[in-house]
């Protein structure tokens, strides 16, 4: 016998003008963070107001959401296709599913396809924000206008760390990666996993193939696991992850997404993919208390006070 769907209770439901188009949004009302009691209504607020600092870095970038229908302690699903009644003026992009994406593809091969929506202006966002999607996630790549996967532009690595590593340990490990991305040339902003870790950015000086940029992770990853083999680990295995800090660095792969720095996480309690400095890491490489995963209003009251930490000019 499937298990009965649960029933929406009636709830708000307004008509608002978005830059031009005419949105419906529902259930503001309706709890998506039980815990501290944060409304749909809020996590719209929250989305509208960090727009001008997140869509340039959803732009061109095809995005996958993960959507909490009825709230972070229900399920959740990951959504990469545009869903049916999506509205004619979403932008979207039809991105190969075989292949090395962040590539070309070869004249004349069929392919099946994903068609992402590409987020670049507020109504898109509200759009898909009403559809309770918390989380946004992007890949390495961006595509062109007319929706060709392009070389991967910048490096990812997820600095992960296992129990009973915490915050502390990813902010010791972070400086040790800057440090070897920087023999390497590449200049890093760190950012908060809005999870448990921190995220790496680079930006590449040319646009490579994603094979190549997660082959350079992958060396950046093992050169610090062959360094400090007692702090780091490139190992996927779970279970050699005790105590140490894992740094993914399959997230660069044409196939996989990561967070989008500005995003909101799909935790029990809501807390951003926000961006940091470097001084702050090195606070939280000495202290265990002096950095911590930050909420949305704290990251709105930064961007207000430091701007987009995340812009590569910051």
């Amino acid at each position: 016998m499937a298990p009965a769907k649960k029933r929406e209770s009636p709830g708000t439901e307004v008509h608002v003008d978005v830059e031009g188009r005419t949105l419906r949004l529902t259930n503001l009302e309706k709890v998506l963070y039980p815990s501290t009691g944060t409304t749909k209504g809020e996590v719209l607020d929250y989305y509208a107001r960090i727009a001008p600092t997140l869509l340039p870095h959803l732009a061109g970038r095809a995005v996958t959401r993960i959507r909490w229908p009825h709230g972070v302690a229900d399920q959740s699903f990951f959504e990469k296709n545009v869903p049916p009644g999506t509205p004619a003026w979403v932008r979207t992009a039809s991105v190969p599913t075989t292949g090395s994406r962040g590539s070309s593809r070869r004249v004349g091969e069929r392919e099946d396809e994903i068609v992402f929506p590409l987020v670049d202006d507020l109504a898109t966002l509200t759009w898909l924000v009403n559809l309770a999607s918390l989380e946004l996630h992007v890949h390495q790549w961006q595509v062109t206008r007319a929706g060709e996967p392009r070389g991967a532009d910048r490096l990812v690595v997820d600095l992960d760390p296992g129990e009973p590593a915490g915050l502390h340990e990813c902010c010791q490990v972070a400086l040790l990666a800057r440090d070897v991305l920087a023999e390497r040339g590449l200049t890093t902003r760190p950012v908060l996993s809005g999870s448990k870790g921190l995220h790496l950015y680079a930006e590449l000086p040319r646009r490579i193939p994603s094979d190549d940029s997660t082959a350079m992770a992958k060396d950046v990853a093992e050169s610090l696991q062959r360094a400090h083999p007692s702090l780091v680990t490139a190992t996927m295995t779970k279970a050699k992850r005790g105590g140490k800090v894992f740094l993914d660095w399959s997230q660069n792969a044409g196939s996989k997404t990561t967070i989008s720095p500005y995003s909101l996480r799909g935790r029990e309690r809501p807390a951003v993919a926000a961006p940091v400095t470097w001084d702050e890491v090195e606070a939280g490489a000495e202290d265990a208390l002096a950095l911590e995963q930050l909420t949305p209003a704290q990251v709105l009251e930064r961007v207000e006070e430091l701007g987009d930490l995340f812009a590569v000019d910051a």
